[in-house]
């Protein structure tokens, strides 16, 4: 019809125009939409308000946002028509602060808002979370006698609970003449975007006895609030709902059960549910691989990468960011380097969190060098991209370099915030920077306006607890203005197992064992502890204690990444296909080492057994096999890099031992 119209013998009706670009509108076509422009122009129809407003809307749909503002101010008038078109084109865009601006500008002009803008306009204060702004906006939708209307209410519901007012949008929920189902929806969603899950699921039992009956949109919020709460037995609950009704075949809905299983720690389930849905998209797979990798199943997350690209679904920014992160906790660089090598062809690399989740993959395989390079290039840096980088350093004992690269980032101007502070103070607890460590955490309380928070509490008895200053940290602790957590006690706990320290060993014991009853760890550190000190009688108590209590330690493992394959190691495993040359290449080097100087640290082994023993069980620590694997399987000079799910063995982290191994 376009091509017809290019050379008319008359002047086409204004509603052949509007159906034109409607559909330009739908088609998001941007060059047909301009060319009907031009034709409008010749036609001298351009001052007609109605085709003005409907070219607003087409530019906007089209995400031309300078062709919408354009055609809005060359209009010799606007209606209310006009304005809910150009207001509606910044908040689709993103602009909401300059769509509240121009609803301000509109006001001023004396023209009445109808029920439409008032609803846009609500959305754009519920996205800044303008609660005053809002407020204002709801006395004049009394004014006109709008509260009433079931879409204008269900909308006033979702601004105050965006804006975290979750008490008030109840009350308004309530006091609704009509509800409908987006309605619930709205509340739902409040809770649980609030942290407010059992209140969300309490609301769907209530709407369910009124009657009303959920949609997709509902279940979505509600397995969200399950998944957010780790509420596994609801989540089934809901999921058995949703077949009887239907709705599982829907691929949004999938998704969220998949995420939900993951977040509840059921990777199979999540697995089977998502292996057997009748449509996946991207984000059927970003669900599933990044359950695997907040599991600690980073080797699966990569394989399920492998398998995507044979399904022909290509991933997207947010595939390659939960990808590098597997590769991350693996160690798996040359993995992460295949990566990389896509993000630039794809053109990801301009991504700002693309680029940030590159910076920390090569930080956390020890390549600070190549993090570096890739920071320095960034074309875009935010505080993520510092505390990456920073955390880099730290990670890998570079305390000089972070404490510059921190000096830098305020010399910069970017403001620091709390994770920038947790990773400063870690550099410092690394190399023992006890004096500037304090300075730093003063410093962020008084000077930079930073609340500290546990982890900030933990960084600073890591540091006085690297530094033999128990006496000092237990006595901070004590003096915290904050119920400290298990992870504070816990960093005491390693203090006092690595500097000997039975007492305050045993009292930081006794905090965490209330806090997490079924956690192995500290039983494992306060055994070490007893073991180190020859007290067998208490190690023989806690080791009874501990079975009493039903508890059992996690065995160690360790990856190590070989011609981009992963390979894990667990303590005393030997189903390895190479598991004797393994043995021998161990036997080798131990006998090496021995000639050295180097004698086994007993001291921490728990079973009463024989020294010999004792010796053939250190030697299988996952760790030592997976160095060995390396060894026998990579070039001379080849950098092996072994990635631990449980902290490093004394005897396998002892400086003298480590440049044995090298």
């Amino acid at each position: 019809m376009l091509e017809l119209m290019v050379q008319p013998t008359t002047i086409p009706p204004i509603h052949a125009y509007v159906c034109l670009l409607k559909g330009c509108s739908r088609r998001k076509a941007l060059a047909e939409g301009k060319q009907v422009h031009a034709l409008i122009f010749q036609s001298v129809l351009e001052s007609n308000i109605f085709l003005a407003n409907t070219l607003v809307h087409m530019y906007s749909k089209c995400g031309s946002l300078l062709h919408a503002h354009k055609v809005f101010s060359n209009m010799p008038q606007h209606n209310v028509y006009s304005w809910t078109a150009i207001i509606s084109a910044y908040a689709d865009s993103g602009e909401v602060e300059e769509a509240i601006n121009l609803f301000q500008q509109m006001q001023e002009t004396g023209l009445a808002s109808d029920k439409v803008l008032f609803v846009v306009v609500l959305k754009a204060c519920a996205s800044l979370a303008a609660l005053e702004q809002g407020k204002q906006l709801q006395s004049e939708i009394i004014k006109r006698g709008f509260q009433s209307d079931v879409i204008v209410g269900s909308t006033l519901v979702n601004m105050y609970a965006k804006c975290g007012c979750t008490e008030d949008a109840r009350e308004l929920f309530d006091n609704m003449s009509e509800r409908n189902v987006v309605s619930w929806n709205a509340m739902i969603a409040g809770y649980a975007q609030n942290g407010l899950g059992k209140e969300a699921l309490a609301l769907y039992e209530q709407m369910k006895q009124e009657g009303m009956q959920p949609n997709n949109v509902t279940f979505v919020l509600l397995l969200k609030a399950c998944a957010s709460r780790a509420d596994l037995e609801q989540g089934k609950q809901l999921h058995s709902e949703i077949m009887k009704r239907g709705f599982q075949s829907d691929v949004v809905v999938g998704n969220t059960l998949v995420d939900m299983y993951t977040k509840c720690g059921c990777t199979e389930d999540a697995r089977e549910l998502f292996d057997n849905m009748s449509e996946r998209d991207v984000v059927s797979w970003n669900a599933m691989i990044a359950g695997y990798a907040q599991n600690g199943l980073g080797k699966e997350a990569l394989a399920l990468d492998e398998q995507m690209k044979k399904e022909y679904m290509q991933p997207n920014n947010v595939s390659l960011v939960l990808l590098l992160k597997a590769c991350a906790s693996l160690a798996a660089v040359e993995r992460g380097k295949q990566l990389h090598s896509e993000i630039k062809k794809r053109v990801f690399q301009s991504d700002v969190v693309v680029g940030n989740t590159l910076v920390d993959m090569y930080a956390n395989c020890g390549c600070t060098e190549d993090a570096r390079e890739l920071f320095d290039n960034m074309s875009e840096r935010n505080v993520v991209s510092w505390n990456a980088m920073i955390a880099g350093y730290a990670q890998n004992g570079i305390a000089q370099e972070a404490l510059a690269l921190f000096e830098q980032m305020q010399g910069k101007g970017t403001k620091s915030d709390e994770v920038t502070y947790i990773s400063v103070l870690s550099a410092c607890a690394h190399s023992g920077l006890v004096d500037q460590g304090r300075y730093v955490f003063n410093s962020m309380c008084k000077n930079h306006g930073v609340t500290p928070t546990k982890e900030h509490y933990a960084c600073m008895v890591d540091l006085l607890g690297r530094a033999g200053c128990l006496a000092d940290a237990e006595l901070f602790i004590n003096k915290m203005p904050i119920q400290p957590d298990s992870v504070v006690w816990m960093t005491l706990l390693g203090a006092a197992r690595n500097h000997g320290h039975v007492e305050i060993g045993r009292r930081a014991f006794d905090h965490v064992v209330k806090l997490e009853p079924k956690n192995a760890s500290p039983y494992v550190l306060l055994s070490n502890i007893y073991a180190a000190a020859g007290r067998k009688d208490e190690l023989a108590k806690i080791r009874n204690e501990m079975n009493e209590a039903g508890v059992k330690k996690m065995p160690g493992c360790s990856w190590i990444e070989v011609d981009n394959q992963l390979h894990a190691f667990v303590v005393g495993d030997a189903t390895h296909p190479q598991s004797k040359e393994i043995q021998a290449e161990l036997d080798r080097l131990v006998g090496l080492m021995k000639k050295a100087g180097y004698k086994p640290n007993l001291s921490f082994q728990l079973d009463d057994v024989e020294d010999e023993e004792e010796e053939n069980a250190l030697c299988g620590h996952s760790e030592k096999q997976a160095i060995a694997f390396g060894l026998i399987n990579t070039p001379f000079r080849t950098p092996i890099r072994i990635k631990k799910n449980l902290r490093v063995c004394f005897d396998c982290h002892k400086d003298h031992l480590k440049n044995c191994w090298a």
